[in-house]
């Protein structure tokens, strides 16, 4: 009959076990943070020559519950306005919490926008104004002398700009003698990054004031004057 007391005891602790383990005070669980926020670093508020890449990256953070920068969290960008382009396109968040893109604007809007999204937080909207061409003119080679039938010594600059005089890139430019009998090359140039087109002007035979004219889409035409001898 003694040797039954033991397994009882035992068979009574081990039933036990369950109800400790079980019991509220004995356990802890801590919640793992979660996104909560999205915010704009840098990137807001840029202005370019329409269709041109902005010049300052766009960033992006993502914030947790905590307060801290949460990584690994998928961003996506969307262009709501203008017609232009954000690459990459969607993108995780690094060891910051941050995603960067650059954002190129569309060619033909001034007001230009688009939305950084990630799930379950509040999205936020970027802006940016995209510049039209509203000047052309000479910044080198106007109103030279030369021999008639020769070209000018200093070639010709033409530059385009919009307003507060940012260059204009990707812009045609034409360009025709009106007087002289001369000769332009090339008559028709794209501007580049400064906004700038070189063209060569021979002067014709006719002595004295030689003009040629230039214009870019809807801008110009401006005059340009030289004088043969």
């Amino acid at each position: 009959m003694r040797s039954a007391r033991p397994t009882t005891l035992l068979a009574i602790l081990f039933a036990a076990i369950p109800t400790l383990v079980a019991f509220p005070g004995c356990t802890k669980t801590t919640e793992a943070p979660a996104a909560s926020r999205l915010t704009i670093v840098q990137g807001h508020l840029q202005q370019a020559a329409a269709g041109t890449l902005l010049p300052t990256p766009i960033v992006l953070r993502v914030y947790a519950t905590d307060g801290s920068p949460m990584a690994n969290i998928p961003v996506s960008f969307n262009v709501l306005a203008g017609g232009g382009s954000v690459d990459p396109a969607t993108a995780k968040s690094d060891a910051n919490g941050e995603v960067k893109a650059r954002w190129t604007l569309g060619p033909g809007a001034q007001a230009q926008s688009l939305v950084g999204s990630a799930p379950n937080v509040e999205p936020v909207m970027l802006s940016a104004l995209g510049i039209l061409p509203s000047d052309i003119s000479i910044a080198q080679g106007n109103n030279q002398a030369g021999k008639a039938n020769t070209a000018l010594p200093v070639q010709l600059v033409l530059r385009v700009t919009g307003n507060n005089n940012v260059p204009i890139p990707g812009q045609t430019v034409a360009l025709s003698i009106t007087s002289g009998g001369g000769s332009l090359s090339p008559q028709s140039a794209v501007t580049n990054n400064l906004g700038e087109v070189t063209v060569r002007w021979t002067l014709g035979p006719q002595v004295g004031i030689q003009t040629a004219t230039a214009t870019s889409g809807t801008v110009g035409p401006i005059t340009l004057t030289a004088i043969a001898n």
